[in-house]
Order: C-alpha cells, then structure tokens, then sequence
C-alpha cells in the first residue's frame, strides 16, 4: 500500500488520482475483512479518534464509529447538541479541549463550508471531512466511486448522471470532482432553480429532462431534496417535483439497457425515488452503505500513517 500526498482528507479536490486509488484499493483489502467471521485488526491500536459532529447524522457517524472500532481504534463521539458549544464555546477551543486529551484524529461534520480546513491550520492532528455544509463530503463519493468500480470495473469512458438537488448538495459535487479524476464523463439533471449556473464551466452536461439523464448513463446517483438547506422555494411542491424528476421502476424498465441505481440515502421515498425503484435489482443502494464502512477504514488506516 503507498502512501497518500495529503495529511487530511478534507476534500476530493485536494486528493490526485493515484491518491484516490489508493484509498480504493485499501477499501477492497478491508472489505475482505469486515466479511470476515473475526472483522476487527489491529492497524490502529494505538490511535485514539473523536468524531466531532456538529450536525445530525445516522449513516455516516455510524459507519465511521464501526470504522475505527474494526481497526481497534479508541473512540470517543462528540454531539454539539448537549455540549458546551451551546454555551458559546468556539469550534477552534471545542477541538483544542479534545485534543487536550491526547486525541490523535478529528472526524468532523459542520454546517459551515471550510470549517475541517480551517481547522486543520490551526491543530496537529489528523481531520477527515465529514461534511462541511453544501461544499464537500468527500468519502461519500469515494464510498460512492468503489460503488460503482464494484459493479462496473474501470471507471475511465463510463457515464454517470447525478440527479435532484444539486445546487444544496456536498455530495454532489466530491462526486464531480472523483468521477472527472478518474475519466469518467458526469452529467446532472434536475430544475433550473437547482443546478448552478458553474458547471458547464467544470466540463459538466446538464439536463433538465430526467428520462434523457436515465437514457444517457450507466449509472444514475439520485439526490434527495434537501429542504432544510432551502431559505427560499425552488419548486412549487414536492408533489410536482416527484412527477417531473421522480424515478420509478417503470422507468427503469423501459431503458434500452440495464443501468446502475444509487443514493446516498436517506431516502425519501415517493419524492425522489419510488418504493419499487429504490428496492429494485437495478439498486445497490445497501451496498453502497456496506462499503462505506471499508472505504472509511481505508481512509482512517492511510491518514495513520502520515
């Protein structure tokens, strides 16, 4: 396993390709072993972690917190609700009392874009982004990325169409930036009020038809409406919403072809995904969800070693 260029994984615009296969490749040695009858090694017995969430999460807390647990790291979970940050502590002091108590990584997630950055400048250990408001989440997409290299091989040539709300979402553009670094051609789809005006900038197809995304692709990574970023209405109901950029299994049925189905989830179903779509053979959905816990890992064991 070589070593990555970078100290933190803050995002997936400060990752090269050979760092991203790396990560990747790592993912696919742990992924053996969580699927193993004994799934913990020792890589980081002697690493202590915080995750520091300022923001609610299930999906990526929890497979962070099983991440480090599988690499025998000591944990320990700070929620901001609860905590002295309502009193009006600073993040910087929040983080520096933490690490007061020798702690050696900082998984973070804040509602502020370039709060892991600044932090990082500021303390010396190790910060993975979990999310930093509408910027990036990087192993999502890398979770994302060994996704589809699972199901399709090389990503090189391969066309990915990214739907819903793309303007709100960290999601999708660490997707953006992962696919482009490793050849693959990326189209969003969704209302004009949701896509931003950049992306063709950045070499990336737009569409506003979601059946012409869904004929276009091999893969289509489905977005949820996220609502509680949303100061303002950008489409007059989800109802309508549903009708014009909804996904259904008839849809899918009715390609030319057989294509891949994602969602970085949760899910609303009836919204952006139907029932029988979401749970159809065309969905890797909970697979996504299982490499996220090997992919983490991954990323967690290569930081260590910096």
């Amino acid at each position: 396993m070589t070593k990555l260029s970078v100290r933190h994984l803050l995002g997936i615009k400060n990752l090269t390709e050979n760092d991203i296969h790396t990560i990747l490749d790592t993912a696919s040695q742990f992924k053996d072993v969580i699927n193993r009858p004994i799934k913990k090694v020792p890589s980081l017995r002697d690493i202590t972690i915080a995750n520091v969430f300022f923001e609610n999460s299930t999906r990526t807390r929890l497979s962070f917190e099983l991440a480090e647990k599988r690499l025998s790291a000591d944990v320990v979970n700070f929620s901001a609700s609860g905590s002295s940050v309502k009193k009006g502590e600073t993040l910087l002091d929040t983080v520096n009392n933490i690490l007061a108590m020798k702690v050696d990584m900082i998984v973070m997630r804040h509602s502020s874009p370039g709060a892991p950055h600044y932090l990082s400048g500021k303390i010396p250990a190790n910060v993975v982004n979990a999310g930093d408001g509408t910027h990036e989440h990087p192993t999502q997409a890398l979770l994302d990325a060994f996704s589809m290299r699972e199901k399709l091989g090389d990503l090189a040539g391969k066309k990915i169409a990214i739907i819903g709300d793309i303007l709100h979402s960290r999601v999708a553009l660490s997707n953006i930036f992962c696919l482009q670094k490793l050849g693959a051609e990326v189209m969003v789809c969704g209302p004009t009020t949701l896509i931003p005006k950049y992306l063709p900038e950045i070499g990336v197809r737009v569409s506003h038809q979601v059946k012409e995304a869904l004929e276009w692709c091999d893969v289509a990574n489905v977005l949820r409406i996220q609502l509680e970023r949303q100061q303002i209405k950008y489409f007059p109901s989800l109802r309508e919403y549903s009708l014009y950029f909804g996904i259904t299994k008839a849809m899918l049925d009715n390609l030319n072809r057989e294509i891949v189905l994602m969602h970085p989830g949760p899910i609303n179903r009836g919204v952006e995904l139907s029932s029988d779509a979401a749970d159809s053979s065309h969905s890797i959905i909970l697979n996504q969800v299982e490499n996220g816990v090997a992919v983490r890992m991954a990323v967690l064991y290569l930081l260590a070693q910096q």
